[in-house]
Formats: structure tokens, C-alpha cells, sequence
């Protein structure tokens, strides 16, 4: 079973953070990045955490927007996965945050 949840989140700096971000999380996940989408999985054990399956971060540069896709096997790992997410884009984000993560979960698949 797959919970999603996207959001569209407001900047003219989609792709700048989007690169940060990824750039950040590199050095630990698999991430794959250009400069206008990108990619991060996110480990079922990641921090000694016990989730049933990976979770996936899709991210997509537009000109005034960050598109934002979670894709988790579980929603509590859905849920930390959107406040981790909102943390780390604002810590780039800081002359413009908070941001506003409108989250809008997905039917379960």
C-alpha cells in the first residue's frame, strides 16, 4: 500500500532550493537531480527506523513553485517525511520562510 501527498509550494526559487536540497541529502540517499526536478529515496531504515518499505521525494522546478511528491509505505513515515522536507527546504529558504506547504494526501494505492 502506497500513502502519497503532494504540494505546491509558492517561491520563484523552486529551482535553487530544489538543488540545495538535493545536493544535501546526496551525501547520505540515493538522490538524482537536474536542475529543474529531482529525486531522493528515502532508506525503509533510515535513522533506525523500521518503515515496511522506502519512501520517495519527487521534486519539480517550476517558475513560481516547487512541486513536491511524497510517495511512503506507511503514513506515519508519510507524516516525517513532510515535516523533514518543509525543515530542510526552509533552512534554504530562509530569507522567504516559512513557506507554505499546502500538503494534499493522495487515495491510498
Amino acid at each position: 500500500m502506497t500513502f502519497s501527498s503532494s504540494s505546491q509550494v509558492p517561491t520563484a526559487n523552486g529551482s535553487r532550493y530544489l538543488q540545495q536540497l538535493c545536493k544535501h541529502w546526496r551525501h547520505n540517499l540515493a538522490v538524482d537531480f537536474t536542475a529543474h526536478a529531482g529525486t531522493v529515496t528515502f532508506p525503509r531504515d533510515a535513522r533506525g527506523a523500521d518503515w515496511p518499505g522506502d519512501a520517495r521525494l519527487v521534486l519539480l522546478a517550476h517558475d513560481n513553485a516547487l512541486e513536491c511528491r511524497l510517495e511512503a509505505s506507511a503514513a506515519g513515515q508519510l507524516d516525517a517525511l513532510k515535516g523533514a522536507v518543509a525543515r530542510h527546504i526552509d533552512r534554504f529558504a530562509f530569507r522567504e520562510a516559512p513557506l507554505a506547504f499546502d500538503w494534499h494526501d493522495e487515495p491510498r494505492l
